[in-house]
């Protein structure tokens, strides 16, 4: 059984900018860690900020609580002096920008994009995976982009960046936060996911409060109060409330994707 208590992230220093990752549009990068480590590196100073930062983090060890395999999280440290032979001016940018704490995961060297075609998956992980991404609000996981790796004959997921969508407003995420998630129908793997109401009730135990709070507690204050005349308190509540209200009514969103595959099949 899983500690609620004990969750924490490693923190590692960037040492070396490797090289940009640009099929990503906030220019995420490989980058060696003084662990010996290489990595992704998402940045703060990127265009979603640290609300995207925030995302990867929840999105990314929610789905770790659920059993998927999720590359290692960590934080990690850009100093000031990093990134100042970069040639490239918008890189150079975005590393000033980005100075102090970055989000960074394990990159899976060798690793292939998921190909629904090529690996079908069975369908109680696929139900899996669409309940994370329908809880979660994830727009970004398509045919198009699936952000899945097969790395050693098994399935990773990686960017949940994209997630949680209501964090970018904030308005009336009461009423957000009980709404279906219609884009579940554009999702790759919503064809194989014929056990949704089993995974829902298994997925249910599996995130209790204690463990959403847990997750939710290792956001650095920093980032949550960026943008905000509110306290890092107050927005963590808001985190937790709406993830707490969705898992609460998961029966909204699992609807919603058992019609839209029932359209497709």
């Amino acid at each position: 059984m899983i500690d609620d208590k004990s969750l924490q992230l490693r923190t590692v220093n960037v040492t070396r900018y490797v090289t940009p990752l640009r099929e990503g549009g906030s220019l995420p990068a490989i980058a060696e860690a003084d662990d010996g480590f290489l990595y992704a590196l998402k940045f703060q100073g990127a265009g979603q900020g640290v609300k995207a930062l925030i995302a990867e983090l929840i999105g990314g060890e929610i789905a770790r609580t659920l059993g998927l395999k999720i590359p290692e999280i960590v934080f990690a440290i850009v100093d000031s002096a990093f990134g100042r032979t970069e040639p490239d001016e918008e890189i150079q940018d975005l590393l000033k920008k980005s100075v102090g704490l970055n989000l960074a995961v394990h990159y899976l060297s060798g690793a292939t994009t998921y190909d629904p075609v090529v690996n079908p998956l069975p369908a109680s992980l696929a139900s899996q995976i669409i309940w994370l991404d329908c809880l979660l609000t994830n727009v970004d996981r398509t045919a198009r982009n699936t952000n899945m790796l097969m790395w050693r004959n098994e399935l990773w997921l990686i960017d949940h960046g994209a997630s949680l969508y209501f964090h970018h407003s904030w308005q009336n995420w009461q009423e957000q936060a009980v709404r279906p998630f219609t884009l579940i129908k554009d999702h790759v793997l919503l064809p194989q996911a014929s056990e949704l109401d089993k995974v829902d009730a298994a997925f249910r135990l599996l995130l209790t409060p204690e463990r959403v709070q847990a997750i939710i507690d290792i956001i650095p204050d920093e980032w949550l109060i960026i943008d905000t005349s509110e306290t890092a308190t107050v927005r963590r509540q808001i985190y937790f409330d709406f993830l707490m209200t969705r898992i609460t009514h998961s029966e909204i969103f699992v609807k919603e994707a058992q019609h839209a595959r029932a359209t497709l099949i």
